[in-house]
């Protein structure tokens, strides 16, 4: 099932790439469709830590966010990706898409 008729948000992701002699290394940015929930939850880290994410972005399955990835927001505001949930559907009539949990 394809939920492409919900992706009514666009945000522009800079996927991290790690660490150089500078600091954080972003990739190049990367405009991405989706559909952005803004409501305060508890959620865990990669490293099973509680932490609060002010926002949640549902994507197309294939996108790419690794943690500490940085997203600019419809409004402006920059934040970063606390972890990415796939939610993939398999043969199933349900919706696949990533689940972006943005801090």
């Amino acid at each position: 099932m394809r939920l492409g008729f919900l992706w009514q948000h666009t945000v522009t992701m800079e996927p991290l790439l790690g660490t150089g002699p500078t600091g954080t290394v972003y990739g190049p940015p990367v405009v991405v469709r989706g559909l952005l929930r803004q409501s305060t939850r508890l959620v865990r880290n990669p490293a099973g830590e509680e932490v609060t994410s002010s926002s949640t972005l549902y994507a197309p399955l294939d996108t790419v966010a690794p943690p500490r990835s940085r997203v600019t927001l419809p409004g402006g505001r920059t934040t970063t990706v606390i972890a990415s949930v796939p939610q993939d559907g398999g043969g199933l009539p349900v919706p696949s898409h990533l689940e972006v949990q943005l801090q």
